[in-house]
Protein backbone atom coordinates (compact mmCIF):
# COMPACT_ATOMS: atom_id res chain seq x y z
CA UNK A 1 0.00 0.00 0.00
CA UNK A 2 1.51 3.81 -0.85
CA UNK A 3 -0.48 6.01 0.13
CA UNK A 4 0.48 9.18 -1.78
CA UNK A 5 4.66 8.77 -1.26
CA UNK A 6 6.14 11.59 -2.75
CA UNK A 7 9.54 10.21 -2.23
CA UNK A 8 11.05 7.32 -4.81
CA UNK A 9 8.94 4.87 -3.12
CA UNK A 10 7.26 4.49 -6.92
CA UNK A 11 10.00 3.68 -8.47
CA UNK A 12 11.70 1.47 -6.13
CA UNK A 13 8.53 -0.43 -5.94
CA UNK A 14 8.43 -1.03 -10.00
CA UNK A 15 11.61 -3.13 -9.45
CA UNK A 16 10.23 -5.88 -7.50
CA UNK A 17 7.26 -8.20 -8.54
CA UNK A 18 4.93 -7.00 -5.82
CA UNK A 19 1.17 -5.71 -6.74
CA UNK A 20 0.92 -2.22 -5.24
CA UNK A 21 -2.13 -0.32 -4.01
CA UNK A 22 -1.26 3.43 -4.74
CA UNK A 23 -3.21 6.66 -3.72
CA UNK A 24 -2.31 9.73 -6.20
CA UNK A 25 -2.65 11.84 -2.85
CA UNK A 26 -2.09 10.82 1.11
CA UNK A 27 -5.42 9.47 2.20
CA UNK A 28 -4.70 8.56 5.94
CA UNK A 29 -3.83 5.35 7.93
CA UNK A 30 -7.15 4.10 8.50
CA UNK A 31 -8.22 4.39 4.68
CA UNK A 32 -5.25 2.52 3.69
CA UNK A 33 -5.83 -0.44 6.11
CA UNK A 34 -10.16 -0.34 4.96
CA UNK A 35 -8.31 -1.05 1.53
CA UNK A 36 -5.83 -3.74 2.43
CA UNK A 37 -9.09 -5.49 3.75
CA UNK A 38 -11.05 -4.97 0.82
CA UNK A 39 -8.40 -5.86 -1.53
CA UNK A 40 -7.47 -9.04 0.11
CA UNK A 41 -11.35 -10.48 0.83
CA UNK A 42 -11.54 -9.69 -3.21
CA UNK A 43 -8.47 -11.69 -4.39
CA UNK A 44 -9.44 -14.50 -1.49
CA UNK A 45 -6.59 -14.50 0.83
CA UNK A 46 -7.62 -16.24 4.25
CA UNK A 47 -5.66 -14.15 6.43
CA UNK A 48 -3.61 -10.68 6.07
CA UNK A 49 -0.20 -9.60 7.71
CA UNK A 50 0.05 -5.81 8.02
CA UNK A 51 3.25 -3.80 8.87
CA UNK A 52 4.63 -0.20 9.02
CA UNK A 53 7.39 1.15 6.25
CA UNK A 54 8.97 3.30 8.55
CA UNK A 55 10.94 0.61 10.19
CA UNK A 56 9.64 0.00 13.50
CA UNK A 57 8.59 -3.57 12.23
CA UNK A 58 11.28 -6.58 11.59
CA UNK A 59 10.37 -8.87 8.42
CA UNK A 60 12.22 -11.33 10.31
CA UNK A 61 9.56 -11.47 12.81
CA UNK A 62 6.85 -12.14 10.25
CA UNK A 63 7.05 -15.84 10.52
CA UNK A 64 5.84 -15.03 14.75
CA UNK A 65 2.46 -13.83 13.62
CA UNK A 66 2.51 -17.36 10.82
CA UNK A 67 3.02 -19.56 13.66
CA UNK A 68 0.24 -17.81 16.20
CA UNK A 69 -2.29 -17.85 13.56
CA UNK A 70 -1.77 -21.45 12.84
CA UNK A 71 -2.78 -22.21 16.10
CA UNK A 72 -6.60 -21.53 15.65
CA UNK A 73 -7.96 -20.00 18.05
CA UNK A 74 -7.34 -15.94 16.69
CA UNK A 75 -9.05 -13.92 14.52
CA UNK A 76 -6.56 -11.33 15.23
CA UNK A 77 -2.86 -11.65 16.10
CA UNK A 78 -1.96 -8.59 17.85
CA UNK A 79 1.96 -7.52 17.51
CA UNK A 80 2.69 -5.40 20.88
CA UNK A 81 5.76 -3.38 22.20
CA UNK A 82 5.12 -3.58 25.82
CA UNK A 83 4.19 -7.46 26.20
CA UNK A 84 7.47 -8.24 27.45
CA UNK A 85 10.85 -5.80 27.62
CA UNK A 86 14.30 -6.97 25.56
CA UNK A 87 17.37 -5.72 26.24
CA UNK A 88 17.69 -3.92 22.47
CA UNK A 89 14.33 -2.47 22.71
CA UNK A 90 14.01 1.64 22.31
CA UNK A 91 12.21 4.16 25.02
CA UNK A 92 8.98 5.00 23.40
CA UNK A 93 8.68 8.94 23.18
CA UNK A 94 6.99 9.98 26.59
CA UNK A 95 4.21 11.46 24.78
CA UNK A 96 3.12 8.43 22.96
CA UNK A 97 3.55 5.88 25.59
CA UNK A 98 1.15 7.87 27.75
CA UNK A 99 -1.21 8.31 25.15
CA UNK A 100 -1.12 4.87 24.28
CA UNK A 101 -1.39 3.78 27.67
CA UNK A 102 -4.36 5.76 28.59
CA UNK A 103 -6.54 4.93 25.54
CA UNK A 104 -5.56 0.83 26.12
CA UNK A 105 -6.45 1.01 29.61
CA UNK A 106 -9.72 2.89 28.23
CA UNK A 107 -10.53 0.08 25.90
CA UNK A 108 -9.57 -2.77 28.42
CA UNK A 109 -11.74 -1.24 30.81
CA UNK A 110 -14.75 -0.75 28.27
CA UNK A 111 -14.49 -4.12 26.48
CA UNK A 112 -12.64 -6.29 28.66
CA UNK A 113 -10.08 -6.95 25.66
CA UNK A 114 -6.89 -7.65 27.93
CA UNK A 115 -4.56 -6.28 25.58
CA UNK A 116 -0.89 -4.33 25.86
CA UNK A 117 -0.82 -2.21 22.66
CA UNK A 118 -3.44 -0.18 21.31
CA UNK A 119 -1.66 0.97 18.61
CA UNK A 120 0.62 -1.54 17.32
CA UNK A 121 0.29 -1.84 13.32
CA UNK A 122 2.07 -4.91 13.18
CA UNK A 123 -1.10 -7.44 13.27
CA UNK A 124 -2.30 -10.18 11.16
CA UNK A 125 -6.09 -10.21 10.55
CA UNK A 126 -8.46 -13.29 9.55
CA UNK A 127 -9.92 -11.70 6.58
CA UNK A 128 -13.55 -13.96 7.14
CA UNK A 129 -13.37 -12.52 10.19
CA UNK A 130 -13.07 -9.05 9.53
CA UNK A 131 -16.01 -9.31 6.64
CA UNK A 132 -18.80 -8.14 8.67
CA UNK A 133 -17.12 -5.13 9.97
CA UNK A 134 -18.14 -1.50 8.73
CA UNK A 135 -14.79 0.64 9.22
CA UNK A 136 -14.32 3.91 7.84
CA UNK A 137 -12.28 5.52 10.22
CA UNK A 138 -9.67 7.10 7.77
CA UNK A 139 -7.23 8.84 10.20
CA UNK A 140 -4.79 7.45 12.62
CA UNK A 141 -7.66 6.73 15.05
CA UNK A 142 -8.21 4.05 13.05
CA UNK A 143 -7.56 1.50 15.52
CA UNK A 144 -10.73 2.96 17.49
CA UNK A 145 -13.02 1.80 15.54
CA UNK A 146 -11.30 -1.43 14.92
CA UNK A 147 -11.04 -3.09 18.44
CA UNK A 148 -14.64 -1.66 19.50
CA UNK A 149 -16.20 -3.16 16.57
CA UNK A 150 -13.71 -6.39 17.35
CA UNK A 151 -15.29 -6.87 20.64
CA UNK A 152 -18.60 -6.31 19.32
CA UNK A 153 -18.49 -8.72 16.62
CA UNK A 154 -16.90 -11.22 19.09
CA UNK A 155 -13.77 -11.40 17.31
CA UNK A 156 -10.67 -12.92 19.15
CA UNK A 157 -7.50 -11.69 19.79
CA UNK A 158 -4.22 -13.34 20.93
CA UNK A 159 -1.01 -10.81 21.43
CA UNK A 160 2.40 -11.46 20.83
CA UNK A 161 5.35 -9.37 21.33
CA UNK A 162 7.12 -7.31 18.71
CA UNK A 163 10.14 -5.49 19.20
CA UNK A 164 10.12 -1.70 20.14
CA UNK A 165 11.49 0.23 18.04
CA UNK A 166 11.69 3.66 17.06
CA UNK A 167 14.24 5.17 14.22
CA UNK A 168 12.55 8.49 13.90
CA UNK A 169 12.11 10.64 17.33
CA UNK A 170 11.26 13.62 15.35
CA UNK A 171 7.97 11.87 13.65
CA UNK A 172 4.87 14.01 13.06
CA UNK A 173 1.64 12.89 12.91
CA UNK A 174 0.51 16.13 11.08
CA UNK A 175 -1.86 18.84 12.02
CA UNK A 176 -3.11 19.57 15.36
CA UNK A 177 -2.78 15.39 16.28
CA UNK A 178 0.83 16.68 16.56
CA UNK A 179 -0.54 17.86 19.84
CA UNK A 180 -0.79 15.27 22.69
CA UNK A 181 -3.93 16.15 23.68
CA UNK A 182 -5.90 17.21 20.94
CA UNK A 183 -4.13 13.14 19.65
CA UNK A 184 -6.22 12.24 22.76
CA UNK A 185 -9.21 13.87 22.58
CA UNK A 186 -9.67 12.57 18.67
CA UNK A 187 -9.05 9.27 19.93
CA UNK A 188 -11.39 9.02 22.54
CA UNK A 189 -14.25 11.09 20.27
CA UNK A 190 -13.76 8.15 18.05
CA UNK A 191 -14.34 5.64 20.76
CA UNK A 192 -16.95 7.18 22.46
CA UNK A 193 -18.72 7.59 18.82
CA UNK A 194 -18.38 3.97 17.96
CA UNK A 195 -19.16 2.71 21.27
CA UNK A 196 -22.62 4.65 20.63
CA UNK A 197 -23.19 2.51 17.38
CA UNK A 198 -22.31 -0.98 18.46
CA UNK A 199 -24.22 -0.24 21.63
CA UNK A 200 -26.51 -3.23 20.73
CA UNK A 201 -24.03 -5.66 19.98
CA UNK A 202 -21.98 -5.03 23.32
CA UNK A 203 -25.31 -4.90 25.35
CA UNK A 204 -25.16 -8.31 26.48
CA UNK A 205 -25.96 -8.41 30.07
CA UNK A 206 -22.09 -8.91 30.87
CA UNK A 207 -21.90 -5.52 29.01
CA UNK A 208 -25.21 -3.71 30.32
CA UNK A 209 -23.24 -2.43 33.61
CA UNK A 210 -20.69 -1.32 31.27
CA UNK A 211 -22.22 0.86 29.07
CA UNK A 212 -23.80 2.66 32.01
CA UNK A 213 -19.94 2.98 33.37
CA UNK A 214 -19.42 4.24 30.24
CA UNK A 215 -22.47 6.73 29.80
CA UNK A 216 -21.08 7.70 33.45
CA UNK A 217 -17.65 8.68 32.59
CA UNK A 218 -18.68 10.22 29.10
CA UNK A 219 -21.40 12.68 31.43
CA UNK A 220 -18.10 13.53 33.95
CA UNK A 221 -15.58 14.27 30.67
CA UNK A 222 -18.38 16.72 29.33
Amino acid sequence: MDDGSTDETPTMLARHRVEVIRHGRNRGYGRAMQEILQRAEHDGYAWVITMDCDEQHEPAQIPDFVHAIEQGDADVVSGSRYLRDDAGDDDAPAARRKVNESITAELNQRLGLGITDAFCGFKAYRVGATRNLTLSVDGYDFPLQFWVQAAANGLRVREIPVRRIYKDLNRTFGGDLDDPERRLRVYRETMHRELQRCRRRLSSAATRGLLAAISKQDAQDG
